[in-house]
């Protein structure tokens, strides 16, 4: 028998996200936690079959904090069973968790006075639990509302043991240390390549090439984030207008029709992957998630954390008919440098990281896109042109688990470090050295000079049989051989992986 969280959706028939991880009655003799999320509990601590109050009070105290259920279900309770409860144990820390959420989702009062007379707050998200944000007291209840946003938007971030780990090794920090090491020249070369590689790909997870000219403009963009302009409509618009090379898909607001996402190669209703909320709705969590952005870098949170969130948050609400990808990958870069933690002109190239990974961000991005879809009916009209319809509540948009894609962003943002920058900062290193010692023997051309280095250092250290003849004419054996020579005992002693110039 289904318990707590998953009885309570069963039960009450509510239109969201399934629960992954369900618990139920088993034979056990206390609460038992299951290694792929949900529990057992032994069936002396069940709630009766019927008791909605009990199922509630044994998901806030066993299961944690879920809004998009709590929120829902908190709408078929009476408000006199609610009082009951609350009036025979006022002290009750999940009854008074219980009452709070209770009158903000019924946006009603519930007629018993101060449901305790002192005592001290509590967190609505158990800070073992949950990675938290700045807290807000709730006087009457004396709840702390500790959530990462509001209580009109908030993802909610489970402690995983890989994300605590992640935590503790303050990424920032490290990329802040690391790049005090070098000289100047090879930070300047360093940061010039992953601020262009940091575009490039960026583009190119979109299955885009950018002009010469598009391309300086995103740079400018992620240059730009370390101005820590707060977002607002106005900003993103511009930014958004920035990323667009067809005039026609730029916006001065936010979008006022229904858009969605297609898979390649689908027709139909199948190609449909994800639906975004409707305008109106995207509107208003739009506010929220604007307010959520700009406070938590500022705050006690990690950086990763906000970036992750105000990244993956910013593409699930897809506010703009198109760029809104894009944007998301700014907007990480964006909460990096407003929580003052990366220094001014640094930057991690996490989009590079992500084209490296492109099956891990995919599987990020669906552990919320793909269940959404099942709340939503598309029917094909013609081509290109759909009905939709949506099925579920406005919940499912307004609070969702974003443990993954935080996980997922602490992933790249060490990758984008330790591989990455340090790859391309020993890549300029060996360049350098073939440079130096190919330039004390032979005149050779510098432009030259410097494909064939390059060209040595992603082939093996060869100097392919094509670019000797290509330069037969300009370039003496000896170079070819020394440039080969050269390259071949770089690689050999090294531990990366040669970036692309």
């Amino acid at each position: 028998m289904k318990i707590g969280y998953a009885y309570l959706k069963d039960k009450l028939n509510l239109r969201i996200l399934d629960i992954r991880d369900e618990s139920r009655i088993g034979s056990v003799n206390s609460v038992v936690d299951l290694p792929g999320g949900g529990m057992l509990a032994p069936k002396n601590m069940a709630p009766k079959e019927d008791d909605l109050i009990g199922h509630l009070l044994f998901a806030l105290k066993h299961e944690g904090t879920k809004l998009q259920v709590l929120s829902e279900a908190m709408k078929h309770i009476p408000a006199v069973d609610m009082c009951k409860s609350i009036t025979a144990a006022p002290s009750s820390a999940y009854l008074r968790k219980a009452g709070y959420l209770w009158e903000t989702f019924n946006k009603a009062d519930l007629d018993i006075g101060a449901p305790t007379a002192g005592g001290n707050y509590i967190d609505l998200y158990d800070e073992k639990k949950y990675i938290t944000g700045p807290s807000e007291k709730v006087k009457k209840w004396r709840v702390n509302f500790n959530g990462l946003g509001s209580i009109a938007y908030n993802p909610e971030v489970r402690r995983t043991p890989e994300i605590d780990s992640y935590i503790k090794e303050k990424i920032l920090d490290k990329t802040n240390e690391y790049l005090k090491t070098l000289d100047k020249e090879s930070i300047d070369r360093a940061l010039s390549w992953a601020y262009l590689s940091e575009t490039e790909k960026s583009f190119e997870i979109e299955r885009e090439v950018p002009s010469p000219t598009k391309a300086q403009a995103f740079v400018n963009l992620l240059r730009q984030a370390h101005e820590k302009t707060p977002l607002t409509e106005d900003y993103l618009s511009e930014l958004q207008s920035a990323t667009i090379s067809n005039d026609f898909e730029k916006a001065a607001s936010f979008r006022s029709e229904q858009n969605h996402l297609r898979k390649s190669g689908l027709r139909g209703a199948n190609s449909v992957s994800y639906i975004p909320p409707p305008p109106d709705l995207c509107n208003e969590l739009m506010t929220h998630f604007m307010e959520m952005a700009n406070e938590l870098p500022k705050e006690r949170v990690d950086p990763i954390v906000a970036a992750s969130v105000a990244s993956f948050g910013f593409v699930y609400l897809h506010p703009y008919m198109d760029g809104n990808g894009r944007l998301s990958r700014f907007l990480f870069h964006h909460a990096l440098c407003m929580s003052g933690n990366l220094e001014k002109g640094h930057l991690l190239p996490v989009s590079v990281a992500m084209k490296k990974n492109e099956q891990l961000y995919l599987q990020a991005l669906e552990s919320y896109s793909k269940p959404s879809r099942k709340l939503w009916d598309a029917r094909w009209i013609g081509e290109g042109d759909f009905d939709f319809t949506f099925k579920g509540e406005e919940s499912t948009y307004r609070y969702w688990d974003a443990t993954p894609c935080v996980e997922f962003g602490f992933k790249m943002a060490k990758e984008a470090l330790e591989i990455h920058i340090k790859n391309e900062v020993e890549f300029i290193a060996a360049f350098d050295h073939i440079w130096k010692k190919v330039e004390a023997e032979f005149d050779i051309k510098g432009s030259t000079l410097h494909i064939l280095i390059a060209s040595a250092l992603q082939n093996n250290g060869e100097v392919s049989k094509n670019k000797r003849r290509k330069y037969e004419q300009e370039v003496p054996p000896g170079a070819f051989d020394l440039i080969q020579e050269r390259a071949t005992a770089c690689l050999e002693k090294a531990t990366w992986t040669p970036p692309q110039p």
